[in-house]
């Protein structure tokens, strides 16, 4: 995501300071995220997209505390991750692409060692839903009341959950019910990310948003 380094970079300040130390990342991508929980004792980065998880391997190496596989939360392999006693899921921008997102909450929450979470950023608000999302591969958006119930559904507690990109919600509403745009603009992208980002995270630090375009959940076993 280097069109948007500063707000990934903010996204991924939100992750890491909720994960712990032996982690398992759903939906890892080409392992952008992955890069910055190695300096944690364990990571199993995991995607159901083999040429992402070989560019993974092929970006980082051989290293001792990670590994790597193709598979879904909804694999039976999925379940056998309980072997390396994690204490953290994180799922970034994943669990709007599954359907059964309850079921993918239960597989994660399964594999967990008593006391851990599941960190979760998604996309917020149903009511920003448009082209975007669909063309994304979004089954939904989500709200804190929503996420408390799904949480409650899967046999976990919400520890934290609160909105991020308070203007960036604003922006997306216009591009899915003015413009009706069908993707992202790279123009709107970059003016964000350099202009809007690094302040917006400063404010929101101070004061978390009572609302934004996405949802930051800890949920706890």
């Amino acid at each position: 995501m280097t069109r948007a380094k500063n707000y990934f970079a903010w996204q991924s300040r939100l992750v890491l300071r909720e994960v712990g130390q032996r982690v398992v990342e759903v939906g890892c991508g080409i392992g952008n995220l992955t890069g910055l929980l190695l300096d944690r004792e364990l990571v199993v980065a995991l995607d159901p997209e083999a040429a992402c998880v070989e560019q993974l391997r092929e970006r980082y190496g051989p290293r001792r505390n990670l590994h790597t596989l193709v598979c879904d939360t909804a694999r039976p392999e999925f379940r056998e991750l309980a072997k390396f006693r994690p204490d953290s899921c994180v799922c970034v921008n994943v669990l709007e692409h599954i359907e059964d997102d309850g079921g993918a909450l239960r597989a994660m929450a399964s594999i967990l060692s008593p006391g851990g979470v599941v960190v979760l950023l998604v996309p917020a608000f149903e009511a920003l839903y448009g082209p975007i999302d669909r063309n994304l591969g979004h089954y939904r958006r989500y709200r804190r009341s929503g996420m408390a119930r799904l949480a409650q559904q899967t046999g976990l507690q919400v520890r934290k959950a609160h909105y991020v990109n308070s203007i960036g919600m604003a922006g997306w509403w216009v591009n899915a019910h003015v413009g009706k745009r069908q993707a992202q603009s790279d123009a709107q992208i970059a003016v964000f990310d350099r202009l809007v980002a690094p302040l917006l995270e400063r404010a929101e630090a101070v004061m978390p948003p009572p609302f934004g375009q996405s949802l930051l959940a800890v949920l706890k076993k």
